[in-house]
């Protein structure tokens, strides 16, 4: 972080021929306010110092006895990187040792400290796991709360008396037609097979996004940072555009294309019943899979998608073999996470396994491109930046983000294996209150689809962590799986409401949404 940080003033200070010092001064002028106070501790950097020799003088980064030191330009003399003014060291050290006690963050950090725990909304009144809150893991994640004051009322739940008298599952359609008498909630929705979508699933899921223009100097504007207090908020993830559970117009380049917005075409009635429990980081499904919300007498049955593309045998440890899931833990974690489902689904719902993706793709068509931090003076490519985070091991993949070719094969012939023991528990399981199918992860076909289009794959990975799908890939996704269900397996989404016409006329009519 201190490095990118750093990297970033000194290209400010290079393009607009300014003082570190001017630059700084920029960035802070450019960050919301109440986040200017962590940029201010560089206000002392010396500009003939590169970023590593800066954040290793700051004491921010650091070698440990016998490990290698870890650098993302040109190593300069090993004595520089520990030269700097004691009190340049002091202040940073206090300010980075204790950034959540600044007022303004504390109350924030705490919040963010509570999401990651609970995977939970932080604004829920009545705490039936919907909110009327957008961030903190409120409506970005799940199906926006109509009624935060009744846990009776939320998406996903089967219509109290057909709500006659009110929205008890916050897909708008409640009242009775005055034409007949029917309540609209029964006239539309009866026999129309509501249900809703839940995503388990790791970073990629969540769809995890650092936006290039924080980054981008040659670009970079106040308005570069206005969506910085959303982003953090959602610990940099954007799942309201994202492929399972995406509803929003994307900000972020591309579009948005999800299965939820597919259903809830399909079926008017399936209005935000969607649920995005996705984690940044190692994943663990069962514990995941108690932040379902889903009453099984009560709510609506659901298609429950299991991604965890990569996280199996994604980890930054240096002996990352010994670190990949064996196949034997991964039906063991998987058919527990199932049969925890098993006692929250309603009868009637379906659950999907997505396979994980053969991560030789993303070094193939981006080690030798420059990454973002080295566009203006061509001199960081995605393969120095793989080696600079494995290095301090915290890459998100050291066994595919390497230049180690036989490390890279070994690392997706272990995808394989976990793949294949998902497609074993679809075949051989069987569970209560749903089916179980199994699915490879598109990315041959949603690659395929984006040639076509005149894309080139490159454009198909997260620009910043090198290593994410973008939200071009999000959006190629949704239709290569889409056409998948629509051919082998239709009884999945159920059939199309004749009614949807209807419902949206009477919307327009009264001026809804």
């Amino acid at each position: 972080g201190c490095v990118l940080v750093v990297s970033v003033i000194e290209q400010l200070a290079q393009w607009h021929n300014s003082s570190v010092k001017a630059a700084v001064e920029r960035l802070c002028n450019y960050i919301p306010g109440e986040y200017q106070t962590l940029c201010r501790v560089f206000r002392r950097i010396d500009r003939e110092m590169n970023a590593d020799v800066v954040c290793h003088s700051l004491k921010l980064c650091k070698q440990d006895p016998g490990q290698p030191l870890c650098h993302l330009y040109a190593r300069p003399k090993v004595s520089s990187f520990f030269t700097s003014p004691s009190e340049l060291q002091a202040k940073s050290l206090t300010a980075f040792s204790s950034v959540c006690t600044f007022p303004l963050l504390s109350t924030l950090c705490e919040k963010i400290r509570y999401v990651l725990r609970s995977k939970l909304p932080f604004e829920d009144v009545d705490g039936d796991k919907y909110s009327t809150f957008p961030t903190l893991r409120g409506y970005h994640w799940r199906g926006r709360d109509c009624n935060d004051k009744n846990s009776a009322v939320h998406p996903g739940r089967r219509p109290d008396n057909w709500d006659v008298e009110s929205d008890s599952n916050c897909n708008g359609i409640w009242g009775v037609d005055p034409k007949d008498g029917i309540p609209y909630e029964e006239k539309f929705c009866k026999g129309a097979g509501s249900q809703g979508v839940v995503l388990l699933g790791d970073s990629a899921g969540a769809h995890f996004h650092i936006p290039p223009e924080w980054m981008t100097v040659t670009q970079m504007s106040a308005k570069s940072f206005a969506n910085l207090p959303m982003a953090f908020t959602d610990e940099l993830d954007w799942p309201q555009f994202s492929e399972i559970t995406g509803f929003l117009n994307s900000t972020i380049g591309g579009w948005t294309d999800s299965l939820y917005l597919r259903l809830r075409r399909r079926n008017r009635c399936n209005h935000r019943d969607l649920q995005n429990i996705s984690q940044n980081g190692r994943f663990r499904a069962a514990p995941l899979s108690s932040s379902l919300a889903r009453n099984q007498l009560l709510d609506n049955p659901a298609i429950v998608i299991y991604a965890t593309i990569g996280n199996d045998v994604c980890n930054g440890n240096r002996d990352t073999l010994a670190h990949m899931t064996t196949p034997k833990e991964m039906f063991s974690n998987v058919v527990q996470a199932l049969r925890y489902l098993d006692s929250r689904l309603p009868n009637g719902s379906h659950v999907i396994l997505t396979g994980l993706v053969d991560g030789r793709f993303l070094w193939d068509n981006l080690h030798d491109r420059y990454h973002p931090l080295g566009q203006l003076n061509r001199d960081i490519t995605y393969s120095q930046l793989y080696s600079f985070l494995d290095c301090l091991q915290v890459s998100p993949c050291s066994g595919w983000l390497t230049r180690n070719e036989t490390l890279r094969n070994l690392t997706s012939e272990r995808a394989l294996q976990l793949s294949n023991v998902l497609r074993e528990i679809a075949r051989s399981e069987t569970f209560a209150n749903f089916d179980v199918f199994y699915m490879d992860f598109p990315l041959r076909q949603t690659a395929e689809e984006w040639r076509k289009m005149g894309g080139e794959p490159w454009q198909l990975i997260e620009p910043v962590d090198g290593f994410h799908p973008s939200q071009i890939a999000a959006a190629l996704g949704t239709s290569v799986t889409w056409q998948k269900l629509l051919q082998e397996w239709p009884q999945v989404l159920g059939k199309e409401n004749p009614f949807n016409n209807q419902i949206e006329a009477i919307f327009k009519d009264q001026g809804g949404h």
